[in-house]
Formats: structure tokens, C-alpha cells, sequence
């Protein structure tokens, strides 16, 4: 008996490891948030099948996704990850990694966590939706407008609506899981 899995993730051995283990599993961790957040970002225009096959290159690249390290990079670092062919070579997602992680130090700063403030902006809680073709999976909704205005007000860079609402079902704050996939029970739990 095969299973069955939302049809984003059919075809390619990655794209259904990242499915089947991580993808709409609600994540609290600041790291990983930072981690999901950039990598939906790099993802704007490209194909996520590219973004997950330079996963690893970002982690290397990005000190592990640690949020102090990365705030500290300089412009020269920036330009010797434009020769870095495990990563998108794009100046501007590029430079937005460390403003970003700047961003996400501010907030640590306020309110102790970039992940409790995050969450709140999306209402504290995942959502189920019960979609039963991609087609009606939404491209942005109103709670990926407001993270997106908010991110946007405390100076963070590719995160508009639409990089938002894949942020937030990347890490579950919406469990967009197709209502025959194996996993919409699983993450609703």
C-alpha cells in the first residue's frame, strides 16, 4: 500500500524526507524559525526542490543558523558567499540574512524570544485547515499579511505575505497538509 502525501512532496526523495519529518511540525526554536525563515526567503522565484538540495551549504554558510553569529557578519562576508556555489548566489537575499538576524536579535532583546513573538502575531497557536486540493491552499492570508507588516516594521528583508504564509506552514503554525495525506492527522495532533 503506498502512502499518500500532499502532491508537492511526490517525486523527489528530499522533497518527501522534508515532508514526511519537518514540514508543518509546529517549531518554537528560535534557530529553526531563523533557519525557515531564510531559506523561504531564498526560495522567492526558484523551485523549494533547490532551496532543500543547498540546505546544508545555508547551514555552513549561515553558522549554523545561529542568530548572534550571523547578526555580526560584515559586507565582505557577503561578498565571498557570492562566490559560494552551495548557496543562491543573490545579493539581496544575501545581504537581507544578517539584517534579518539583526531583526531577530532586537526581538530577542524586547521580548526573550523571537519565536513566542512570531507565534503571537499568528494568533498563538497552530491553525488546521481542512484543504482538500492544493488548489484551495491559499498563496497569503490576513495572519501572513500582518507577520509580514510587522517583520517588515522591525527591519527584516524578504518577507513579503506570500514568503510569510510558507514560513508559517513550513513551521506549523498552519497545518496545510492536505486532508488525505498521511501526515494531516499526524501534525494535528
Amino acid at each position: 500500500m503506498s502512502v499518500r502525501r500532499c502532491p508537492w512532496a511526490e517525486g523527489d526523495p528530499l522533497l518527501q524526507e522534508y515532508h514526511d519529518a519537518e514540514w508543518g511540525v509546529p517549531s518554537f526554536d528560535d534557530r529553526h524559525l531563523f533557519e525557515l525563515l531564510t531559506l523561504e526567503g531564498a526560495q522567492a522565484g526558484l523551485a523549494w526542490l533547490t532551496i532543500l538540495r543547498k540546505r546544508d551549504g545555508y547551514r555552513r554558510a549561515f553558522a549554523g543558523f545561529d542568530p548572534a553569529a550571523v547578526a555580526r557578519f560584515q559586507a565582505r562576508t557577503i561578498d565571498r558567499l557570492l562566490r559560494d556555489p552551495g548557496i543562491v548566489r543573490h545579493r539581496g537575499k544575501l545581504e537581507s540574512v544578517p539584517s534579518n538576524a539583526r531583526a531577530l536579535m532586537n526581538i530577542r532583546r524586547e521580548a526573550g524570544s523571537f519565536g513566542k513573538e512570531v507565534w503571537k502575531l499568528a494568533g498563538g497557536k497552530p491553525r488546521r485547515n481542512a484543504w482538500r486540493s492544493p488548489a484551495q491552499v491559499p498563496a497569503e492570508t490576513a495572519e501572513s499579511r500582518e507577520i509580514s507588516r510587522e517583520l517588515s516594521r522591525r527591519g527584516f528583508r524578504f518577507v513579503g505575505p506570500t514568503i510569510c504564509y510558507a514560513f508559517m506552514q513550513a513551521v506549523g503554525m498552519v497545518n496545510d497538509h492536505l486532508v488525505g495525506c498521511f501526515r494531516y492527522r499526524q501534525v494535528g495532533r
